[in-house]
């Protein structure tokens, strides 16, 4: 039997649907993020990325870098296996009290990425609360969604940020029912902020935990870089907050932080952190060393935010359909899948700018976009040379302009 004829039919149908993903060989440079060598098929080319959740270019941070060296130097590149079995790398200790206290929470547990804290922490929350009713956004991401399916629980999905709708499935709930209502507070492909007070207002009134997904906000908004929870005053209302440390913080790994019974049942119980190696000392430092600086540094977050209003108005002067954002996200509608695709390629080949093209199921079909992140490091002249290449793929393509694109809609 032909077993590859099995996995080339499912790349062929990915491909009919223009769902197939072609990943760029970047080498990031540090000390010039967000400049990069693309080493393309005709050879190395500088780029100069556009989509890096590495918001805030903390993983090119002196301070960031030189956490790593050290710590490397003098313990080595590993964590020598599960924490069961080798112990607790003292950085991974001191990273967890960082997180902690950055969220205002007795205790924080660090996984190996974001997707994994989701994946297995909702899980097994879930599953320890006896009949647990799980009420989760529609838009939530694909790790809180496994998840949820993970924990066995009876799930209902409420319509995208629609208090309203929430509060109608929680009157309908037995008031003894044990429940949890998990959500996002950034929305990464549209930009926009949950409603997060009201949420937190219908889970006190209706007897709910809740669980807030912080990935795209940790280190950028809030006073210490908390993000939104902290922002919306909100921190001490919410029972579990995770966050990674591979997007403003610039490193690599994921986190929950909440009571110290919750976290330490989760610690006892969940296999994707029991069976799992333990992120190495040297990623440990280079996160805890982001973490306090942006706890006391505004530079970044406040740079970071007029970078992204700028961006915005000059794309949007242009005549581009940019998208409506209250964050840092800037989304450029498409709606189509090729064309995306197509608009994507001419960026890198010819304009020497990467902006990954992102479509279904990222995003629901007919939706396909540009996803664009400025950083604190995109000065004047590179956010103009970027509206620059847009107009001129968008004419090329005969991509319809915002005010064309908004009339059709």
């Amino acid at each position: 039997m032909n077993y590859d004829l099995f996995f080339t039919n499912a790349l062929s149908r990915l491909k009919d649907e223009q769902r197939y993903r072609v990943f760029a060989d970047l080498e990031r440079l540090a000390g010039r993020f967000p400049h990069a060598i693309w080493h393309s098929p005709d050879g190395r080319r500088e780029v100069v990325i556009w989509c890096s959740n590495d918001y805030l270019g903390m993983g090119q941070h002196p301070k960031v870098i030189g956490a790593m060296s050290e710590t490397a130097e003098r313990l080595g590149a590993g964590a020598g296996g599960t924490r069961n079995i080798a112990g607790t790398n003292h950085p991974l200790v001191e990273l967890e009290h960082e997180l902690g206290d950055l969220h205002r929470k007795q205790s924080a547990l660090v996984f190996t990425s974001g997707y994994v804290s989701n994946q297995t922490g909702i899980a097994t929350i879930a599953r320890l609360i006896p009949e647990c009713l799980i009420l989760s956004d529609e838009l939530n991401h694909n790790s809180i969604i496994e998840g949820v399916r993970h924990s066995g629980c009876e799930k209902q999905v409420w319509r995208h940020n629609d208090v309203n709708h929430l509060e109608q499935m929680l009157q309908r709930a037995p008031q003894d029912r044990s429940k949890i209502i998990v959500f996002e507070t950034v929305y990464s492909m549209d930009g926009d902020v949950a409603p997060i007070g009201r949420i937190c207002d219908l889970a006190e009134h209706y007897g709910a935990m809740t669980y807030a997904d912080e990935v795209h906000a940790v280190g950028m908004y809030g006073a210490r870089g908390a993000g939104m929870a902290e922002r919306h005053g909100v921190m001490d209302r919410i029972d579990v907050l995770e966050g990674t440390l591979a997007k403003a913080f610039g490193c690599i790994g994921g986190y929950i932080a909440g009571s110290t019974a919750l976290i330490d049942a989760v610690r006892s119980y969940a296999p994707g952190f029991i069976f799992t190696t333990a992120l190495p000392p040297p990623i440990c430092a280079a996160a805890t060393a982001a973490i306090r600086h942006l706890k006391v540094s505004n530079w970044e977050r406040e740079r970071h935010q007029e970078r992204a209003r700028r961006v915005k108005a000059l794309l949007t002067a242009a005549a581009l359909p940019v998208m409506p954002s209250d964050t840092h996200i800037v989304p450029i509608l498409i709606g189509d899948p090729e064309r995306c695709k197509a608009a994507s390629d001419m960026l890198l080949a010819e304009h020497g700018i990467y902006i990954q093209p992102i479509n279904y199921p990222t995003v629901p079909r007919g939706t396909e976009r540009l996803r664009i992140t400025p950083s604190p490091y995109h000065n004047d002249a590179l956010v103009q040379a970027l509206a620059g290449a847009l107009v001129n793929v968008w004419a090329r393509l005969d991509l319809a302009p915002r005010r064309r694109a908004a009339a059709a809609g």
